[in-house]
């Protein structure tokens, strides 16, 4: 003990020796290094990204001669080609016909319950068939109040259905794609329908505004102002260029908003995890 004590002391001196200024020069060195890992960009290193598409005949694609999924496979090529991107992995749960009332029954399934936990981003593309409903059910006499009220159920339900997407998965980005007048060939002349779709997409737009993990995609305007045929053989659902446009549309939105959002997210649980 008494060979070691002099060799403790002359440790200590040698330490207490090392002045102020090398010290900070240790502490800068490693706030330098912790700054550039900082900076690393978030697509450094490509990632894969799973997508869960819900709702009606647009996500399942009714119209597309491809059988494909509508809008997804376009879709999918252009978030394939970002560079931080890897891979895409999609669940399509669109069912022709669907109203919101439906999606909400099978939101609540088990059927959908992991996938929608695993999704990175959700789509929903809902609320076309609400608005056919109220014009099947008053053919004889369509009346904008008769709208106006269902409108509001419109608004209940949406906030229904993103509730149940954020209570799965509370790191989930979610898009609702707008709607469109699916009787625009049909019934041109009734030009209150235009009126009536841009109504409820507005209602969207405040339902989607709740959420800061939300986002409204407008595609009215697509076919509104379409300089060339966008409806396939129906003329109610879109055709394989309809879908590539939605498609075109969806990516502008998650390029510029959604994906730098999903990159920060991961970032910082990379960070917390290390």
């Amino acid at each position: 003990m008494r060979k070691l004590l002099p060799l403790l002391i002359l440790s200590i001196l040698f330490l207490s020796s090392c002045n102020q200024a090398d010290q900070w020069v240790l502490h800068s060195e490693k706030k330098t290094v912790a700054q550039a890992f900082a900076q690393v960009p978030a697509d450094f290193v490509p990632r894969k990204i799973t997508v869960l598409s819900a709702g009606d005949s647009l996500t399942q694609g009714i119209g597309d001669s491809t059988n494909k999924g509508g809008y997804l496979p376009y879709l999918e090529t252009m978030l394939e080609k970002d560079k931080g991107i890897k891979e895409v992995d999609f669940y399509n749960y669109g069912v022709k016909g669907n109203r919101t009332t439906q999606l909400i029954k099978r939101l609540k399934s088990a059927e959908m319950k992991e996938p929608l936990q695993k999704a990175d981003l959700v789509i929903l593309t809902i609320g076309g068939n609400d608005i056919i409903k109220v014009v099947k059910d008053n053919i004889g006499n369509l009346q904008l109040s008769t709208f106006t009220a269902e409108k509001e159920s419109y608004q209940k339900h949406l906030t229904q259905i993103i509730d149940l997407i954020v209570q799965e998965n509370p790191d989930a980005s979610i898009v609702l794609v707008g709607l469109y007048n699916p009787f625009s060939k049909w019934f041109s002349e009734i030009k209150e329908l235009d009126e009536i779709v841009a109504d409820w997409n507005k209602t969207g737009k405040a339902v989607v505004a709740n959420y800061p993990s939300a986002y409204f995609v407008s595609i009215e305007d697509i076919f509104l102002n379409a300089n060339e045929d966008l409806l396939f053989t129906d003329n109610f659902h879109p055709n394989d260029k309809g879908y590539e446009l939605i498609a075109q549309r969806l990516n502008q939105t998650l390029e510029a908003q959604v994906l730098p959002e999903l990159n920060k997210t991961r970032y910082m649980v990379n960070k917390e995890e290390n």
